[in-house]
């Protein structure tokens, strides 16, 4: 195994809640272990994944060599765009890709972070672990997959199976992308930065909303905004006040029009607020939201919640996962109403367990170098520099998101 770069290749960048926590975690983690190695992030969007990682490793470069690949051939037949890719990999020739993809040869692991983006529901992507596979077969980089959301099974590229063929490790967030791709099951990269999201931020006891209009069975979504609004009302009426957070910008405001004459502006939470200053977590909460990482940060603080399924096969695998671990939420997967369970589940008093689980498979990976001193994890800016007034600023502006859907 040679020594160089350690290359993570995640979805970050557009921006997403989750896989921006995902990223950020890892980031954080490998400050820690690893402060002193250059850390490339390959994502989709390199601008803006620059600004929201800024300062959270040390050595960080941000690119979109592997992305722009995948990209570009998505409208192909998967079996043409696979032979493109290992051809461009490993045969160069082309003056646009040509500087990104000898940097992929000096790297020393190429690690495919968490996230459910590698499936059937996004075929294509299956491009991104061709371009891994065709770097180890060329220089023997360490190929890593880590809390993978591999449901639905990918069935439109069979001669690209067994998928994790030559991976020095690779590991499923849930039993059912473990078995179909004959991987081990671990947990969601998500519980590597719980920790420090708990600690982030307080919150006021209410009912928190999120519903997603985006990667959605189409007959889902009034469905979902209909068991939002029922308990918002069934909170308001109670003397509760009602908040509606959002995990990406534009996608999930279009539920909270449906909701706005209930749930004042001055309680939406953009994406920006959460980011900046920490989603609010507090064992006082009640939630209802489709989005899974919301569902698995404010189980793990002791909120009780309801979670709505929105694409068959896909989300419900995600929330059933969390189930699974004891978040002891209702799941709303087939448009039912459970409502809201009256006592909080045991994921929140497993949580060191899982955590150090975590922490485990992390260090199983990166294992410290001897003689390594750690290094500072960069923190918040503080209250006078140029990046705090910037962020207030932006966070003084009104709330409202007028990002249109489906301009990200």
């Amino acid at each position: 195994m040679q020594s160089g770069p350690i290359y993570l290749i995640g979805p970050s960048g557009n921006p997403n809640f989750g896989d921006e926590f995902i990223a950020a975690a890892w980031l954080k983690y490998l400050a820690e272990v690893r402060p002193d190695a250059d850390v490339w992030l390959d994502c989709p969007q390199p601008g803006l994944a620059q600004v929201l990682f800024d300062g959270l490793h040390p050595r960080l470069r941000v690119t979109n060599t592997v992305w722009r690949l995948v990209h570009e051939t998505a409208e192909l037949p998967l079996e043409d765009a696979a032979e493109i890719i290992r051809a461009r990999v490993t045969g160069l020739g082309s003056p646009s890709y040509d500087l990104g993809l000898l940097k992929l040869r000096e790297a020393e692991s190429l690690h495919l972070i968490g996230g459910g983006f590698i499936n059937e529901n996004w075929s294509h992507h299956v491009g991104l672990v061709v371009a891994m596979r065709a770097v180890h077969g060329m220089t023997g980089a360490r190929l890593i997959a880590t809390g993978q959301g591999l449901m639905p099974a990918l069935t439109s590229a069979p001669a690209e199976l067994p998928l994790f063929q030559d991976f020095a490790h690779a590991a499923a967030r849930d039993e059912a992308g473990a078995v179909a791709y004959g991987i081990t099951q671990e947990l969601d990269d998500a519980f590597l930065g719980v920790t420090a999201e708990l600690a982030r931020s307080t919150a006021e006891p209410g009912l928190y909303v999120c519903i997603q209009s985006d990667t959605a069975d189409p007959e889902r979504f009034g469905t979902a905004v209909d068991l939002a609004r029922a308990a918002v009302e069934k909170a308001v009426a109670g003397g509760t006040k009602a908040f509606y957070v959002e995990a990406i910008p534009g996608a999930d405001r279009v539920a909270y029009e449906q909701l706005a004459d209930l749930i004042p502006e001055e309680r939406f939470l953009p994406f920006l607020h959460i980011w900046a200053h920490g989603l609010p977590l507090s064992a006082d909460q009640t939630w209802v939201t489709s989005r899974f990482h919301f569902h698995l940060l404010a189980a793990s603080a002791g909120a009780r919640g309801l979670a709505v399924g929105m694409k068959k096969g896909y989300y419900d695998v995600k929330h059933e996962s969390l189930a699974s671990l004891g978040s002891g939420w209702s799941l709303a997967l087939d448009g039912e109403d459970p409502g809201i369970p009256e006592s909080r589940g045991s994921l929140r008093d497993e949580l060191p367990a899982l955590i150090a689980r975590k922490r485990a498979e992390a260090d199983k990976i990166y294992p410290p170098l001897p003689g390594q001193s750690a290094s500072e994890t960069p923190g918040p800016p503080t209250a006078g520099s140029l990046k705090a007034r910037l962020f207030n600023k932006a966070l003084a502006a009104p709330r409202r998101n007028k990002i249109r859907p489906g301009a990200l």
